[in-house]
């Protein structure tokens, strides 16, 4: 991906069918630029249709996650953005970014340390499991900022941590810990700062060797039925079985289950 020392980077490698994802701009507690937006948003929507990937992993280099959108850097010097300059790019960048992670087929880990702020709060809970330190601060910090939330922060708080608890991010802009988070039910699990590299490796390993075409079903299905009512979420339920029974992974289970021995799937 792009390189430029003052706008960072997103370092992206793959091993064992897990893309990792590393946003690399340590000195400003990685925010991202426009730059590491779009080149987030281009890698993830590789990986929709690359085959030989399994899980996706998204970590931040240093101390860090991430401390959201660089608004310094864009609202620096004496140009000021035109009118609806917002409107027109963060659907692009911001917006899709978060759109990316709920939707994608691939299971999403995230892996969160220090500060999570704005949009890279709203990436850890946009994640399918996201492990944080116990220390680690979520933030949504627009109210603070004088500006409306964004990039999804109204859908995503309260159906992960009620109505009351959003509006105790949102409105009074408290700060949550990787403990609290996890009592919440905003995140998956809350570890010691140590154990952070090791709880989401062996996460995003487990979900790469799960059958990665009932995991994308499963995890599409569980979105659907937010905004649904049971009877449409079950037909949704439906019509995704009978494309799981279609898969290799699903006679594996089958063979597994009647030979009593773990299941060995590979994706497809």
């Amino acid at each position: 991906m792009r390189d430029d020392a003052d706008a960072g980077a997103v370092r992206l490698t793959t091993d064992d069918s897990v893309l990792r994802i590393v946003l690399d701009r340590p000195y400003r507690r990685n925010s991202l630029s426009h730059s590491m937006i779009d080149d987030l948003v281009e890698a993830l929507t590789r990986a929709a249709s690359d085959d030989s990937l399994r899980a996706v992993l998204l970590t931040g280099a240093g101390r860090d996650f991430c401390s959201g959108a660089d608004w310094v850097a864009t609202n620096s010097g004496d140009r000021k953005p035109r009118p609806g300059n917002l409107i027109r790019r963060v659907p692009h960048q911001a917006n899709r970014l978060v759109e990316l992670i709920t939707t994608i087929h691939l299971p999403v880990v995230c892996a969160v340390q220090g500060w999570a702020v704005g949009l890279g709060c709203n990436l850890a809970l946009a994640a399918d499991f996201t492990v944080a330190a116990a220390d680690a601060n979520l933030w949504e910090p627009f109210i603070d900022r004088g500006f409306s939330p964004d990039s999804g922060a109204t859908w995503l708080l309260p159906r992960l941590a009620g109505v009351a608890r959003a509006k105790r991010m949102l409105l009074l802009g408290e700060k949550v810990s990787g403990t609290e988070a996890a009592d919440w039910g905003l995140i998956h699990q809350a570890v010691a700062t140590d154990e952070i590299t090791a709880a989401a490796d062996d996460l995003a390993r487990r979900l790469a060797a799960g059958p990665t075409v009932a995991i994308g079903l499963a995890k599409q299905a569980v979105n659907f039925g937010l905004t649904a009512t049971l009877p449409q979420s079950m037909a949704h339920e439906l019509a995704d079985l009978e494309l799981a029974c279609r898969t290799a992974d699903f006679k594996e289970g089958l063979a597994a289950f009647r030979a009593r021995r773990a299941p060995d799937f590979h994706g497809r």
